[in-house]
């Protein structure tokens, strides 16, 4: 009975600081995500400014938002946003999409691109946190 009694605190143990750990990543990115503010918006109020909304960009076409006013580059690149996509993207957006307006010199960062992804995966494609 100890054994199963010790076996539950460790499990429990595990799962709280796996939470903790997640729950610090978000926050990680949306620090990271101040760098990106100044041309992007997220959530259920988002506007196209500068850069389009990054709303629900996960699963999205690369040049596919609604109202904005994409380059020929971005349009014409085919890819489709996901976590490795986004990760090679970010690190330096002109080198992946040549010709893009994006005007950002890049995250090098690994574990600061993680922590951003997994902030923007929050958002659905209207804004509404998941």
């Amino acid at each position: 009975m100890k054994a199963l009694y010790a076996s539950a605190s460790i499990l429990t143990a595990a799962m709280l600081l796996g939470t903790s750990a997640h729950a610090q990543d978000i926050a990680a990115g949306e620090r990271s995500f101040a760098k990106c503010r100044a041309c992007h918006q997220l959530g259920e109020t988002a506007k196209n400014t500068i850069g389009p909304v990054l709303n629900g960009l996960f699963g999205r076409q690369s040049g596919s938002v609604e109202g904005y006013s994409y380059s020929a580059a971005n349009k014409a690149a085919g890819l489709t946003w996901d976590d490795a996509v986004f990760a090679d993207y970010i690190k330096d957006p002109k080198a992946k999409i040549p010709g893009t307006k994006m005007i950002f010199a890049g995250i090098k960062n690994e574990e600061e691109v993680k922590n951003l992804t997994a902030y923007l995966k929050q958002f659905d494609k209207d804004g509404k946190k998941l």
